[in-house]
């Protein structure tokens, strides 16, 4: 049976978190931003920003949100209705990061988030004209499409980032196309003297197969490696 690749989405909800720690269910998003972006218009139609009340942040240093700022009043029930109501007009969530967002969905203050999700990291293949390694940082995706950066580490300053990325891509329909295609998980094909090679496409050494360098591809992705790789059966892992 031929694997259907989904409709290009045409509504994105771009999002980010910040949150008090690493560990969801024991630490706390303190923060969620949220864009709705128009895929054909290639614009913002609406954006969100909140912060949720915490006793503590151990990720200040890294986020800067104290949790003084966190208890301040502010209407952060009406920002999470009106991100739920975002949700619902989008066809696709897109973080820069999905493997650490979507966790976070569903635990309180966070409600489920029912969408396909697209990985801005790991899912998009961005083009070879930018020059950037696999599983690019947001920094230097940022950096690659001629955006100044001007601050880090803040949800909603994500998000614009992420907005204004999508903004420059002349074909954005194919890289969400390509995005959304059903992935498998694959172990590189190489010795010790060419492991290099795994490294630089994306594979990860012992954590997706043990004891070897894996990554989750495309059709298209495993068509374009210049190495041989197996299909790995999750189903005995």
């Amino acid at each position: 049976m031929a694997i259907t690749t989904p409709p290009a989405p045409t509504t994105l909800l771009i999002l980010d978190l910040e949150t008090t720690g690493l560990r969801p269910g024991l630490d706390h998003c303190i923060e969620l931003a949220a864009v709705l972006f128009s895929v054909p218009l290639r614009t913002t139609l609406s954006q969100v920003s909140t912060l949720f009340p915490v006793e503590e942040n151990q990720a200040e240093q890294i986020n800067g949100i104290s949790p003084d700022a966190s208890q301040c009043r502010q209407p952060w029930r009406q920002a999470l209705a009106l991100f739920v109501a975002m949700a619902q007009q989008a066809d696709a969530a897109v973080a820069h990061n999905v493997a650490f967002d979507r966790p976070w969905f569903g635990r309180p203050p966070l409600p489920p988030l029912p969408l396909p999700w697209i990985c801005t990291c790991d899912d998009v293949v961005w083009p070879l004209r930018l020059n950037l390694k696999p599983k690019p940082s947001l920094r230097d995706l940022v950096l690659a499409h001629g955006i100044p950066v001007w601050a880090t580490h803040r949800a909603l300053t994500d998000c614009t980032y992420l907005a204004q990325i999508l903004s420059r891509c002349t074909d954005l329909e194919g890289l969400l196309l390509e995005a959304r295609q059903p992935r498998q998980l694959y172990k590189a094909k190489v010795g010790y003297e060419q492991r290099h090679l795994a490294k630089a496409a994306g594979f990860h050494w012992n954590s997706l197969a043990p004891g070897a360098w894996a990554r989750r591809l495309s059709a298209g992705q495993r068509e374009r490696l210049s190495f041989p790789v197996e299909l790995v059966n999750e189903s005995n892992g």
